[in-house]
């Protein structure tokens, strides 16, 4: 939804024209969703420069992470400061009083993951539902001839 006002402004895959309409109307059209009964809840995680460079870095470094560095990556991160001004009017427009972002710091992953799930947690209302345990029933018998267990025959070697 927001890529028309972030990739694919700073990329050059719409126009000025495109992105600028979709920074005017889009503010407008959430506002339309949220009186319609949506909730609309918009989160961004803001990773800095230097660990994203490190993330980069790693993934160079790291066989296991190669896959995760694409040539639009690489080309991301020399445009930066595109980025950052991207963002920048991005907010500008969107950061609406019906429609707020909330800006997670993600350069601890597992943190920003936490932070996030409890924002979220705080911004939709729930109630507890009671739990029944289930009874388990009893198993039944084992038929005759059925092994203890499948007969596998290619099994993973555990590694771990």
């Amino acid at each position: 939804w927001y890529n028309r006002a972030g990739v694919e402004r700073v990329m050059g895959f719409c126009t000025r024209q495109q992105t600028q309409r979709f920074l005017e109307e889009c503010p407008q059209l959430e506002k339309y969703m949220i009186e319609g009964g949506l909730r609309l809840i918009k989160f961004f995680f803001n990773v800095s420069r230097e660990e994203q460079e490190r993330r980069f870095a790693r993934r160079v470094e790291d066989p296991l992470r190669q896959w995760k560095l694409s040539p639009m990556d690489l080309e991301s991160w020399s445009r930066w400061w595109e980025y950052t001004e991207a963002y920048t009017d991005m907010f500008n427009w969107t950061d609406t009083a019906w429609a707020p972002w909330y800006v997670v710091e993600a350069d601890d992953k597992r943190r920003a993951r936490l932070n996030c799930i409890a924002q979220l947690l705080e911004l939709v209302p729930y109630k507890k539902v009671p739990f029944d345990p289930p009874k388990f029933p009893k198993p039944r018998k084992r038929g005759q001839g059925v092994p203890d267990s499948a007969p596998f025959k290619t099994i993973v070697p555990s590694r771990y």
